[in-house]
């Protein structure tokens, strides 16, 4: 994928990481993040982490229960969690690379776009969100986020189970050092007792916007007038919605490129991840991966740089990161797999950790699912 600059089977949908591709990896790699400052290099440039096993003076927790018992206890004083889509899969926000997700249902032929530039799209769907083309024109990134853009205004989806336990860890605890999200959903902001300080966009953020060619910030209930107003409804679903799209000028620089703070392929991360995480990685006592792939640098470096007496907690549908240095065999003196579901495992732990009347006080603002899985769990005392 020469947009994201990347390894990428189109029929698996994964990135792929091999030994065969170092080389090229690492020329792309070098490519990506071209920019890099000596502060950025200590995350960044670890392309290989470590498999060796370093001794960990601590008991590792065989189950939830004594997790929660960890947690609490004062051998643990910071926590960072590195979160993917999975944390948000229960709200049923709009998916990007799954099956059925936005780029396998991408049709270049509905944007507003000439027939190289849907050409491009339909041999990398990525390319849609590529900055070169969106400085070129704007429009095809804005058509496909359209509703994502208007739906992070109204809140039609809602912060998760995983994402208030993220809250309850810092409101109950104080022990959460930061939350690094990939997603940019931006539903964590729903979380009022999580302070903007703790999170980490990685990669950007759908509910604030600026422009990608001055970087002057937007009000972004103007920007989503604009948006509404402005930006054609390839879905069909909003009568209102103009039958052609036009720009959406920056009222500093006039270029018609105000767009979400979402990280374009062919841009740098925010500064803000490279100087968190090499302030408070070193320290951690515990790192939680909630539903990623642990597949997309350099955020998935991480679990590489927590400290050898960390222990890293991985919660996810099937074992990821084992190229990364992850052990899932039974001899793990670190490293802690909860299988399965976000809300699932979160709601477990949560009941473990004693939180569970606190949880019930979102149960309103809860997704559906969520707030299902929380009700059948009443319902059985426990």
């Amino acid at each position: 994928s020469l947009a994201d600059l990347s390894i990428w089977c189109y029929e698996c949908h994964a990135y792929l990481k091999h030994p065969n591709f170092e080389a090229v990896t690492k020329r792309l790699e070098s490519l990506k993040f071209p920019e890099d400052t000596p502060e950025k290099k200590d995350i960044s440039e670890s392309k290989e982490c470590s498999t060796t096993e370093l001794h960990v003076p601590l008991t590792l927790p065989q189950n939830l229960k004594e997790m929660a018992d960890f947690i609490l206890s004062d051998k643990c004083q910071s926590i960072a969690i590195l979160a993917g889509a999975g944390m948000s899969k229960a709200s049923g926000i709009p998916d990007f690379r799954s099956a059925g997700g936005l780029y396998e249902t991408l049709r270049p032929e509905e944007l507003t776009a000439s027939e190289e530039e849907r050409m491009l799209m339909a041999n990398d769907p990525t390319a849609v969100f590529d900055r070169h083309l969106f400085l070129k024109n704007p429009l095809p990134c804005l058509e496909l986020e359209r509703s994502f853009i208007l739906g992070t205004r109204e809140a039609r989806w809602r912060a998760t189970i995983a994402h208030r336990f993220v809250e309850l860890l810092h409101q109950k605890t104080g022990k959460l050092t930061r939350l690094y999200t990939q997603n940019i959903d931006g539903l964590e902001s729903q979380c009022t007792d999580l302070p903007r300080e703790k999170v980490v966009c990685v990669h950007g953020s759908m509910h604030r916007a600026a422009c990608e060619m001055c970087g002057e910030e937007a009000d972004f209930d103007e920007f989503c007038d604009d948006v509404q107003r402005n930006i054609k409804d390839i879905s069909g679903q909003d009568p209102s919605a103009p039958p052609e799209s036009t720009g959406i000028p920056c009222k500093t620089c006039t270029y018609n490129a105000v767009k979400p703070v979402v990280v374009l392929f062919h841009s740098s991360l925010p500064e803000e991840f490279f100087t968190r995480a090499n302030e408070d990685i070193p320290n951690v006592d515990l790192l939680i991966v909630i539903g990623t792939s642990l597949t997309v640098a350099p955020a998935n470096t991480l679990v590489c740089h927590v400290p050898p007496t960390c222990m890293r907690m991985v919660v996810n549908n099937e074992p990821v990161g084992i190229q990364l240095g992850i052990d899932y065999g039974e001899q793990s003196t670190r490293d802690f797999f909860a299988r399965g579901y976000c809300d699932d495992v979160f709601l477990d732990l949560i009941c473990h950790l004693g939180w569970l009347s606190d949880l019930e006080k979102f149960a309103e603002d809860l997704p559906e699912s969520s707030l299902s899985l929380l009700r059948n769990r009443q319902s059985e005392g426990t």
